[in-house]
Parts: C-alpha cells; structure tokens; sequence
C-alpha cells in the first residue's frame, strides 16, 4: 500500500467517515488513496485497462450500448459535482446512463451499482 500524504488528522477523519458508511466492507477490499489520479490511469492503461467515466457529456456512450472489456476502470464522479474535468481528460470515454422524466442524474452510488452490473455482473449480455 501506498503511503498515505493526507495531513493525519484528515486521514483520520475521512477513514472514520468511510468506515461509518461501508459498515465493514473497508476491511475486506483492498484499497487506497492516491494524491494524483492521472498518474495512476496512466500506468493502468499501460496495463491494458480502459478507463471510463461514468458521466453525461456531449460524446458519452449509453451504457445499455457499451460491451466493456475485460479490463475496465470505472470512475464516479462526486454527488453534486460529478467527475472533475481534469479526471474526465484523463480517461478514454465517458458512459452515460439514460434517463427518462425531469431529472438528470442518478445517486452516484446507484448509479456506479447500475455501471457495475451492466459491466461485470449482467448475465443477460
């Protein structure tokens, strides 16, 4: 594991703030934080990974449509503001999730359960 950069009492506080929120999960799954996210896609699309965000924009893939590969990063963006444009960049396409009715986004944690199943779990594909 990387060592981590956060000041310790933000590391602390937002480690507390995960571990209220995954409810245990946090320990069986590997994971850690990472200071500069471009740095890491692009070691991992040197690996083979294709990097998708799951985010509406003007060239964004519907995900109904999309036959993900079989190796794929999936970036979700922040509740409110979603993938930061920089991130967006960084990755070599953008999946949208269609919607019908007035509104225009999903949860991120819905949404990213949607991305995930359609990506790794639909027996139906």
């Amino acid at each position: 594991m990387q060592y981590d950069t956060r000041l310790p009492h933000l590391a602390v506080k937002i480690n507390r703030q995960i571990a209220k929120t995954a409810l245990g999960a946090e320990t069986s799954q590997g994971w850690q934080h990472i200071d500069q996210i471009e740095k890491l896609l692009a070691t991992l699309r040197k690996q083979g990974y294709t990097i998708a965000a799951l985010e509406q924009t003007s060239h964004s893939i519907l995900l109904p449509v999309f036959n993900p590969p079989q190796k794929l990063v999936l970036i979700v963006g922040r509740e409110v503001e979603g993938v930061e444009p920089e991130v967006l960049t960084a990755c070599d396409i953008a999946l949208e999730i269609p919607m019908s009715g007035k509104k225009e986004s999903f949860n991120v944690v819905q949404a990213a359960a949607m991305a995930l199943y359609h990506c790794t779990l639909n027996p139906y594909r």
